[in-house]
């Protein structure tokens, strides 16, 4: 990075900073959110630090897309432990409870404003952004609506889910659904 710091530590930066976008929507830190910015900054750092970069474009490929998938099946996971989400993902499940918008409308619009802002300073785009900026959102969305209702209505998802119901629109409603019908 340019700024002197490891790309793992400026995640954690970052992660600080998007908390201060919590103070208007209302939203609490858990010790799962003071974790996720820790795990995430060491995790990257150590990953970095430790793996071969893949050479084959292919097994390069394969990798980003399992991530991506990996990651939307993580976010559901964790936020519907309770425990708090992520700066990031308390973020937009914030502005999900706030909008009434959708997981999906809501993740990739954060996603794709983050992008052009890191572009904007300098920052390099290429297709493994591109698809994580356009792909999280759908998948967070996809991987809720196949986790059973029962679970998600004592999960960490329920709020996202109540605040949801309250908004009539012309969005396709899922009854089982939480908070992630289309945008």
């Amino acid at each position: 990075l340019r700024a002197g710091m490891t790309i793992g530590v400026a995640s954690a930066v970052v992660g600080v900073a998007v908390l201060l976008a919590w103070i208007p929507l209302r939203n609490r830190p858990g010790i799962g959110t003071i974790a996720n910015v820790i795990v995430i900054a060491v995790t990257v750092d150590l990953a970095l630090w430790a793996l071969p970069a893949p050479t084959s474009l292919p097994v390069r490929a394969a990798l980003m897309l399992a991530a991506v998938v990996l990651n939307a099946v993580s976010t559901v996971l964790y936020i519907g432990a309770g425990l708090g989400p992520g700066s990031r993902d308390g973020l937009m499940t914030g502005l999900v409870v706030r909008t009434g918008r959708s997981v999906r409308l809501v993740r990739t619009t954060i996603e794709v404003s983050v992008l052009t802002v890191g572009w904007l300073l300098g920052g390099t785009v290429g297709v493994g952004t591109v698809v994580y900026a356009f792909g999280i959102g759908p998948l967070v969305q996809l991987f809720v609506r196949l986790t059973p209702g029962r679970i998600l209505a004592v999960s960490g998802w329920a709020r996202v889910d109540s605040a949801h119901r309250g908004v009539e629109d012309d969005r396709d409603e899922q009854p089982t659904g939480v908070g992630v019908a289309g945008g």
